[in-house]
């Protein structure tokens, strides 16, 4: 049985999948569907965390919006993501970002990783 979910799982997986982490400015490229037409819509925010694995993998990114925070879960492989652009690389010692939910302004922000 197991054989058979891993091969099913094996067919979903994207072949490039983006470099990211958590921490990072991300563009998330999503495809949203309106009546019989279908556009790209632009998600850019921070990931705050990536969870999962295989065809299951998901990454949560959170943005501010006129002031009010919004987050998305987005799943790595899903056809509806077209794309992952990385704005910027971020420096963070932790694997999931809750604490920055509770902050806002120059607090809610990550140091930028320069190499």
């Amino acid at each position: 049985m197991n054989e058979i979910i891993r091969e099913i799982e094996a067919a979903q997986v994207k072949e490039t999948v983006p470099e990211f982490n958590v921490g990072d400015t991300v563009k998330v490229y999503g495809k949203i569907k309106e009546g019989n037409r279908e556009r790209i819509q632009v998600f850019e925010g921070t990931v705050l965390k990536r969870q999962g694995g295989s065809n299951r993998e998901t990454f949560t990114v959170r943005k501010l919006s006129n002031g009010v925070g919004v987050e998305k879960t987005w799943p790595l492989h899903s056809p509806n993501v077209e794309k992952v652009e990385v704005v910027r690389k971020g420096k963070v010692r932790r694997a999931k970002l809750n604490y920055l939910r509770g902050r806002v302004g120059k607090k809610a922000k990550v140091k930028e990783l320069v190499k």
